[in-house]
């Protein structure tokens, strides 16, 4: 599990709650750079290596888009693994304006 620190309580994460917290991050940024936000996205695909293990996690890391107001079409798929082997998760968006 990996830790963060959020205001003076530290909180625990799972492997996959913690790529999927930071891949979100990377996201925001990404799309920010170039003049959306989250809630901008219109399609979102998931490709995650264990489904079940995403959907135990998703409750962890579901808040981000409903605070981000996101309504978006969505596709997870469980794929056998993703670039490097140390990777869970891969997000996959569309934004529009």
């Amino acid at each position: 599990m990996n830790r963060c620190l959020c205001g003076t309580r530290a909180r625990r994460y799972t492997r996959v709650q913690a790529q999927v917290l930071r891949a979100l991050d990377n996201l925001e940024t990404t799309l920010g750079g170039a003049g959306y936000a989250l809630a901008d996205v219109v399609r979102l695909i998931t490709h995650v290596v264990d489904i079940d293990d995403y959907v135990q996690a998703r409750p962890g890391f579901r808040n981000g888009w409903t605070k981000a107001v996101c309504r978006y079409a969505a596709t997870l798929l469980g794929v056998s693994r993703l670039a490097r082997p140390e990777l869970l998760v891969e997000l996959e968006a569309m934004a529009a304006a």
